[in-house]
């Protein structure tokens, strides 16, 4: 084609400032069965891991736009109009055995940051399972830089949404600083932990760390560091409401991941009216936008407590401008938005979307 695709930071704005989709759409009240496949499917509800999380959120939103839908770890037998799979790399396998039971059925293929990043050869995502993709689906516009013109054509870029998350009253006794992240090396998850370290003695910085010890050396570390450091405390995986609710009466959110795809926690947090600080990674920048003054370099202990200290003094407004810019993108996660935006994605695969979706 021979018009430009929009840039990441024009795609941000878009994102921002979407046009409205057709609230007049009416087609036959027809259910598709949809097999959605994450590569651990868990059955608890509560359960914080975020393939978990997403793939509820648009089990939820497609049965809202009238579908049924099918949630496993892998391909199990059916009559099914169409494939929604998580993660190329881990969904693989379903999605071959998918395409030789269901020849004629859509498959869309949701990138994750473990797909995307570093790159997609370097994660080992197989070019056949791409190309297998009707349509692919990315969590922010910064994404598309790492797909070629011909798999751009086919992406579609859906913001994870969250509905506003209630006000909760924070600590009077501290600067409380939350930390939602599994121990996982990609996530690095201790950063925050040593940037505390660094901070004044008079500051009133505390880390408060919920996440599942998945794997036992960090595990270890952060029991060590929950000892050691009286700023830090681990607090193990906690159920997803308790972990917003601590989201919410904290004065800052704090991700420090080495790669994200488009992380649910920075939605969560932008529903909360919660600042970020995160490390300098397209998947937030895709989704706080490139002018963002609250990022640090991927791994940079000084960087981060520097912000930290300045976010907790509010030098030079610093607090006030991390709050006011993502008072400004609340719109971005905006349920309706996901939702129109897969119903989109079911029109352009010709599935029946048989509920008009509001504008």
């Amino acid at each position: 084609m021979g018009d430009a695709r929009p840039l990441p930071a024009q795609h941000h704005a878009q994102l921002l400032h979407p046009r409205t989709t057709g609230c007049d759409r009416r087609l036959p009240d027809v259910r598709a069965m949809i097999l959605l496949v994450t590569p651990a499917a868990r059955a608890a509800p509560t359960s914080v891991h975020g393939n978990d999380v997403t793939a509820r959120r648009w089990q939820s939103i497609l049965g809202e736009l009238g579908c049924d839908v099918r949630v496993t770890n892998g391909y199990e037998p059916g009559d099914y109009a169409a494939l929604i799979a998580l993660h190329a790399r881990k969904s693989a396998d379903a999605i071959r055995t998918f395409h030789a039971e269901h020849p004629g059925a859509p498959i869309v293929l949701a990138l994750t940051g473990t797909d995307l990043y570093p790159d997609l050869v370097t994660s080992g995502v197989d070019p056949d399972i791409l190309a297998l993709a009707n349509r692919i689906v990315v969590l922010q516009p910064h994404a598309l830089a790492q797909l070629d013109d011909e798999q751009r054509a086919r992406t579609t870029v859906i913001v994870q949404s969250m509905p506003d998350i209630p006000y909760e009253t924070p600590r009077h006794d501290a600067f409380e600083v939350a930390v939602l992240a599994h121990l996982r090396d990609v996530k690095d998850p201790l950063r925050t932990a040593e940037a505390s370290r660094l901070l004044p003695a008079d500051s009133r910085v505390v880390v408060s760390h919920a996440g599942a010890p998945l794997q036992d050396d960090l595990a270890r570390l952060a029991r060590e560091e929950s000892t050691r450091n009286p700023r830090y405390r681990w607090l193990g995986e906690q159920p997803r409401a308790e972990a917003l609710r601590l989201l919410a009466r904290s004065k800052l959110l704090v991700l420090t991941s080495h790669d994200e795809g488009g992380a649910n926690v920075v939605s969560e947090a932008i529903a909360a009216g919660v600042p970020v600080l995160s490390s300098d990674i397209p998947g937030s920048r895709g989704l706080l936008g490139d002018d963002y003054p609250g990022y640090f370099p991927v791994g940079d202990t000084e960087a981060l407590a520097e912000a930290l200290h300045a976010a907790e003094t509010d030098h030079n407004r610093y607090y006030q401008r991390l709050r006011e810019t993502c008072e400004r993108l609340h719109d971005l996660v905006a349920p309706q938005k996901e939702r129109a935006a897969w119903s989109d994605v079911l029109t352009e695969l010709s599935l029946p979307v048989p509920r008009p979706v509001a504008s």
